[in-house]
């Protein structure tokens, strides 16, 4: 067994009509769970690491097979909270060549985001745990849920836990009252690694890579190097930054890499080339989940970590859901060069 890690967020019911339908079209929803810390919680516990997820739900049957849901994949579900009237649901319409994907959601009110400080025992639930994973998605939920993310926060560095945050900007979120740039900072000074996209960081720090425009579909690893000495830079306390680097050609088509920073070095990956995506949905959450996973066991190997979260966050979209269901011997037959899909018996 690994190092423990614990994750914090949102679980949500997700619908999406069947294949690639529209809204208007589907007469029934393929029903899933997911969201972004679930989603590398999930990832982590399928790679072998010790994982805990945290979150609130009601009390009802849907949140019991929410709950099911994630035992299933290995995830701990010890410390969930129960209370509060529904859990967030959200809306997916799979897009595919030039129509993009569309995300609606229906999360006002969900139990997770009455929670307030005080409600969550963080230092029971860090007890034995070494590793701390929050995303940007939880404080943009409510004013309560921010503090009580910065209280965790805060207590995973006071018990010398790694902490590890994905900026994951949602405009569609941040509608209580501050914006990223008031509330992000703050939290983000508790945390050891951080992980962007190549978005994130110009909509929460303003922070950009020079003569970039991601509408055109490519994405150049070196133009986003200066965006993560940017980054640690303005928070001293980061040693490590990630950023993933897609590049859209269409829905169906994307480009696929990422590189890491550690203050003195850039590393980069080869780029993948997405023909044909099954699911982009969490993603980034692979990504995520990869580098946690390969910082924790590779014994200080960056090069080898960045090629493990690149190569597991490729094979990502190629699973329908929100979790990363690939293997650690599948991931590094890709590394090793081998993308030919070729049947397995």
């Amino acid at each position: 067994m690994g190092k423990k890690v614990v994750c914090f967020g949102e679980i949500m019911l997700r619908l999406s009509p069947p294949g690639f339908q529209r809204f208007v079209q589907t007469r029934s929803f393929d029903v899933v769970f997911g969201g972004g810390e679930a989603n590398v919680a999930a990832c982590l516990a399928n790679f072998g690491i010790p994982v805990e997820y945290v979150t609130r739900l009601p009390k009802n049957e849907v949140a019991d097979a929410c709950v099911a849901y994630l035992r299933q994949f290995g995830v701990g579900t010890e410390h969930i909270v129960r209370g509060g009237d529904r859990i967030g649901i959200y809306f997916l319409e799979m897009g595919s060549m030039q129509r993009g994907s569309k995300v609606i959601y229906d999360r006002n009110g969900s139990s997770i985001s009455s929670i307030e400080p005080g409600t969550v025992d963080w230092r029971k639930v860090f007890e034995g745990a070494d590793w701390f994973h929050w995303t940007g998605i939880t404080p943009a939920i409510s004013e309560g849920l921010a503090a009580v993310c910065l209280e965790a926060a805060g207590t995973a560095k006071e018990m010398g836990l790694t902490v590890s945050c994905d900026l994951n900007y949602r405009a569609k979120l941040w509608k209580w009252g501050k914006s990223a740039g008031e509330v992000m900072p703050e939290l983000v000074k508790h945390s050891d690694v951080a992980i962007c996209n190549e978005e994130d960081a110009e909509k929460v720090f303003e922070i950009s890579a020079p003569g970039v425009d991601i509408t055109a579909g490519k994405v150049e690893g070196e133009q986003y190097g200066e965006v993560a000495e940017k980054l640690m830079e303005r928070f001293p306390n980061l040693k490590l930054v990630a950023i993933t680097l897609r590049g859209s050609l269409s829905a169906s088509h994307n480009s696929w890499s990422g590189l890491l920073c550690d203050g003195r070095r850039i590393f980069h990956r080869p780029i993948y080339q997405l023909t044909h995506i099954v699911d982009r949905v969490g993603g980034g959450d692979a990504f995520a989940a990869g580098l946690i996973h390969s910082l924790i066991t590779s014994a200080g190997d960056l090069q080898k970590s960045l090629d493990f979260a690149v190569a597991a966050s490729c094979l990502k979209h190629s699973i329908f859901g929100d979790f990363n269901l690939v293997s650690i011997a599948e991931v590094e037959q890709l590394i090793k060069g081998d993308s030919s899909g070729r049947v397995s018996r």
